[in-house]
């Protein structure tokens, strides 16, 4: 009798569990590839977008803020709308990892499509016929060259530039320096992120008393940010003084 009403009890609890692990709502999107919905942080599953820091080059070679421009066109595409997100899973910052709907369009497959964000084929192997529709239109970010998001974060003298099939001979150069060069890579990233003595990073509002002495050098392993948010989100901690 008891495992019958056991039994009964954990079937009656499955429709509750599964509407639980949607989560809906109007976003306020961080980047090209995360969220948040209420209170809920949302990575979007299987793709990679640009960093809002993260600058390509266009069709001249001149420097863009592509993913200042991936954060911006999702927000033009959806970011009013109401979004339904299928949770699959929670990484270690605590980010719900799902898949996206609007209007029953999956937002991953857009993104994709559109060239703002690569198929995270360690992930998953459903975007990849979307990227390549966008790497033979030149569309987004494919239109120039750039370095892939997840190469861009651990970036070094031999990461691989991608894009358009005559990459110009100083792309490399100029997108390694780009995002810790002396210039911010756009109005809305001036936070400042550096590696202290003891490997701990630290970041610097305008407002530091730090702010202007800290040089920004690939080799010092500095790195501009474009919200508190998303410094914390990369492990840093605001400066004391």
């Amino acid at each position: 009798m008891f495992k019958t009403l056991l039994t009964a009890g954990l079937l009656l609890s499955l429709p509750t569990l599964a509407v639980a692990a949607d989560i809906t709502g109007v976003p306020k999107i961080r980047d090209g590839d995360q969220l948040m919905i209420g209170s809920v942080k949302v990575r979007l599953g299987g793709i990679d977008a640009p960093s809002t820091d993260q600058l390509c080059l266009n069709t001249k070679g001149e420097r863009w803020t592509c993913g200042v421009a991936a954060r911006d066109e999702l927000i033009k595409h959806a970011g009013n709308k109401s979004w339904t997100c299928h949770a699959r899973s929670v990484d270690r910052r605590g980010r719900t990892i799902a898949r996206c709907e609007v209007d029953g369009e999956d937002i991953q497959k857009w993104m994709v499509e559109n060239g703002w964000a690569l198929a995270f084929t360690r992930i998953s192997h459903d975007y990849e016929p979307a990227e390549k529709a966008a790497r033979e239109a030149k569309a987004g970010m494919w239109q120039g060259a750039f370095i892939a998001p997840w190469d861009w974060r651990v970036r070094n003298k031999k990461t691989a530039v991608l894009g358009a099939v005559k990459v110009p001979e100083s792309a490399h150069s100029i997108l390694l320096a780009s995002a810790s060069g002396p210039v911010a890579p756009s109005p809305d990233c001036t936070i400042k992120g550096n590696v202290n003595r003891s490997g701990e990073c630290i970041f610097h509002q305008p407002t530091s008393r730090w702010y202007a002495k800290i040089e920004m050098k690939i080799s010092k392993g500095t790195r501009w940010f474009c919200s508190v948010e998303e410094a914390e989100a990369a492990g840093c901690r605001e400066t004391r003084r």
